[in-house]
C-alpha cells in the first residue's frame, strides 16, 4: 500500500535550484513546481500544499506579493510558507516573516538545513491536523 506523502509545491525559476531541491525533498514528499509568482499562486490554489517553498526574485511578480495574494485567499491563507532566496540582507528576511513566512532559508542551499527545516514545517502541519481530528472526533463524542 503506498503511504500518502505531504506536498510541497517550490516556486522557482531557475532549473538548477528547482533539480537541487528536487534531489533533497523528492523522495520523502510529492512535490509541484512553478517557474514564476502567478503560476505560483494559481497551481497553490488548485492544488492546496501543505507548505510552499518561495523564491523572492520571480518572474511576473516576486515572492513578497506571491505570499501578500496567499494570504488573501481562504484555501491558501494557513500553508506555511519557506523563503529561499540570495536576499541575505536582515531587511528581506524581517519583510518576508512580517508578511507571513515561517521560515527563510539563504542559497545556496545546504541539503541538510533545507531538509530539517522543510521537515519541522510538515511536522508542524501534521500534528495540527492530528489535533483538529482529535478535537472534532471528541465534539461527536460529546454530542452524541
Amino acid at each position: 500500500m503506498a503511504e500518502n506523502k505531504n506536498s510541497i509545491l517550490i516556486v522557482e525559476d531557475n532549473e538548477i535550484n528547482i533539480e537541487m531541491l528536487h534531489s533533497i525533498l523528492g523522495d520523502d514528499y510529492a512535490l509541484h513546481t512553478a517557474r514564476d509568482g502567478r503560476e505560483g499562486i494559481e497551481l497553490a490554489r488548485s492544488v492546496i500544499p501543505d507548505l510552499i517553498v518561495l523564491d523572492i526574485i520571480l518572474p511576473c511578480i516576486d515572492g513578497y506579493e506571491v505570499i501578500k495574494e496567499l494570504k488573501t485567499y481562504p484555501e491558501t491563507e494557513d500553508i506555511p510558507i519557506i523563503f529561499c532566496t540570495a536576499l541575505s540582507n536582515t531587511d528581506d528576511e524581517r519583510k518576508g516573516l512580517l508578511l507571513g513566512g515561517s521560515d527563510y532559508i539563504n542559497k545556496p542551499y545546504d541539503a541538510v538545513i533545507v531538509k530539517l527545516r522543510v521537515n519541522i514545517q510538515i511536522q508542524i502541519i501534521n500534528q495540527l491536523r492530528t489535533i483538529k481530528l482529535l478535537s472534532e472526533e471528541i465534539e461527536s463524542w460529546m454530542n452524541s
